[in-house]
């Protein structure tokens, strides 16, 4: 099969596609024949081996050899099955996250059949289905299970027009907030049409000048930070950073000490989430956002797309036709 493979830390170029044997299929695990990926700035920073204290995990000079095939999200037909699986079968249509297994970046991906994997939105296409799992679900777990967001509550969206940052201002609305969504001049009129109340070109405003102003604030690109934005949060008020080591020491002594915190976590099994996110996109109630589309023959553009860091929701990578 075709793989997209880099061996060694580096800029957009280190990915190169090669010829990868087909995974081999284990009692209780699904083959998937992979007909569409993304490619998300968490992979970017991964093939850069960055940040540093991150290559304890994968890799001190080299990535690890079982994840040089990146890819986290994976929508496609399900091609074989072990003996031990009984919620899957030959030729279901499926979506899910590989989490830290990777390896959607091919033809085919081998994942555990109790994992993050359900059945596709019928609505959706696999190019669609593709870019709804790892943001959506990731914005769900933050705003719905973390924060606790509930009708009445003033939500800003830091990152609004990013992959997860465009279900967070539709989810948030969801859930009945006031929803202030921050991105740059030529994405604001996209962030309207998803349903924030307001929208901050952060050319022009700077959030955290706003003073006691919001119950939570969601960062999806973590280019604030909890100091920077304590001001802007009420009483009792939630700073959400999706990554950073340093927010989740943040986490710890702001838990401590009550009042306004830092509350951080990783949502990493999604298997009950993903039907969620189903079922509010058969509805209708939330809305996919496809920037780009690459074949796997050209992943190194879209590695360089996503490194620019201009993106507008997500960048997919179709494999099967």
């Amino acid at each position: 099969m075709k793989a997209a493979v880099h061996t060694k830390f580096g800029p957009p170029d280190v990915v190169q596609v090669v010829d990868r044997p087909v995974p081999v299929l284990r009692s209780g695990d699904v083959l998937i024949k992979v007909h569409a990926t993304t490619v998300t700035t968490a992979e970017c920073a991964m093939r850069r081996g960055e940040p540093l204290w991150g290559r304890v995990i994968l890799g001190l000079r080299r990535p690890r050899s079982r994840l040089r095939t990146l890819g986290l999200e994976v929508a496609g037909v399900v091609d074989a099955v072990g003996p031990a699986v009984i919620d899957f079968q030959p030729g279901d249509q499926v979506f899910g996250f590989t989490g830290f297994a990777v390896g959607a970046h091919a033809e085919y991906v081998r994942l555990p059949a109790t994992g993050s994997l359900a059945m596709k939105p019928a609505a959706l296409t696999f190019i669609e289905a593709a870019a709804a799992v790892d943001g959506a679900t990731t914005a769900l777990f933050f705003l719905r299970d973390k924060a606790k967001v509930r009708p009445g509550h003033r939500v800003l969206v830091n990152g609004a027009s990013g992959s997860i940052g465009t279900y967070a201002v539709q989810l948030a609305k969801h859930l009945g907030a006031d929803v202030t969504a921050v991105c740059g001049p030529t994405n604001v009129d996209l962030v309207k049409s998803l349903g924030a109340d307001e929208v901050i070109d952060y050319t022009v405003r700077d959030f955290t000048a706003d003073l006691d102003a919001y119950d939570v604030i969601f960062d999806t690109v973590t280019k604030s930070s909890f100091r920077q934005s304590r001001r802007s949060l009420r009483r009792d008020g939630k700073y959400l950073p999706t990554t950073g080591l340093a927010n989740n020491l943040w986490a710890l002594w702001t838990r401590l000490l009550g009042g306004k915190r830092v509350v951080a976590g990783m949502s990493v099994n999604k298997r009950a989430a993903l039907p969620v996110i189903s079922s509010l996109v058969e509805a209708g109630k939330l809305r996919v956002v496809v920037d780009r589309t690459y074949p796997l023959t050209e992943i190194t553009d879209a590695h360089r797309y996503v490194d620019a860091g201009h993106k507008r929701g997500n960048v997919v990578i179709t494999v099967a036709s």
